[in-house]
């Protein structure tokens, strides 16, 4: 993101910009958001994103059990490859949750 930043500031700016309005308490929390946004980057296989959104969901107060099953509605969606993705979601859960966030 740094390089972006660098490169592209207006452009990053704004982008961090939707990144906050579209993640900030709304008509849904943003637990249920992360959440959304996690399964989206399982389906599109987003690597970063995976990582990055079981972070935050968990420090949005999303349970192992959410994410799992926004893992499985991720595969229900996105077929075998999306197994593939939340399996790397599933490993990112336990790396975070073995050093407590």
């Amino acid at each position: 993101m740094e390089t972006l930043s660098l490169a592209i500031p207006d452009s990053m700016k704004a982008f961090g910009a939707l990144h906050d309005a579209s993640l900030a308490q709304g008509a849904l929390d943003p637990k249920t958001k992360e959440l959304i946004a996690l399964g989206i980057a399982i389906t599109v296989r987003c690597d970063g994103c995976i990582s990055y959104h079981v972070h935050d969901a968990l420090k949005a107060g999303a349970t192992k059990e959410e994410i799992a099953e926004t893992v499985s509605v991720s595969i229900l969606m996105g077929g075998g490859p999306s197994v593939v993705y939340g399996i790397e979601a599933m490993q990112a859960l336990s790396q975070y949750l073995e050093v407590g966030v």
